[in-house]
């Protein structure tokens, strides 16, 4: 079922970047943003916060990288701490989505490759924005 509209941000969280994508709030344009080039986490809030408030985010979406058989692996425990992390820091509700496959459906679509400019990581971030608002689930509040 389609989540409710609100301004939202996705989330595709990698070891050296992080991918964004943002929509409206009724959910109907969905962007890419800037990537962001990851320092330490503290620092990533810090360049994260004034961007959600700028925007009026209103719930994140966090990407996982789920392995071809459905089960997580060493980059996927990686997001879901990263992305637990981000939304207690920015007290966010969070919502997850399988994003198997989306760097590559990303690079196909607009014909980047991984260049270390991070723009291939945030239009995969597009794609999960547009999955999530499509398929959901809602955003909850991220465990404390």
């Amino acid at each position: 079922m389609p989540p409710r509209p609100r301004s939202v941000l996705a989330v595709d969280v990698g070891r050296r970047r992080i991918g964004l994508a943002g929509c409206d709030p009724l959910g109907i344009s969905v962007r890419p943003l800037q990537p962001l080039q990851r320092k330490d986490f503290a620092t990533d809030v810090a360049r994260l916060r004034p961007l959600c408030q700028a925007r009026g985010v209103a719930a994140l979406v966090v990407g996982l990288p789920l392995l071809s058989n459905g089960e997580e692996g060493i980059q996927c425990r990686h997001s879901r701490r990263y992305g637990s992390a981000l939304a207690r820091a920015l007290a966010l509700p969070l919502a997850w989505v399988d994003e198997r496959y989306t760097s590559w459906a990303a690079g196909e679509m607009t014909g980047l490759r991984a260049d270390g400019s991070g723009h291939l990581d945030s239009a995969a971030a597009v794609l999960i924005l547009s999955q999530w608002l499509a398929e959901g689930p809602e955003p909850i509040a991220p465990e404390q």
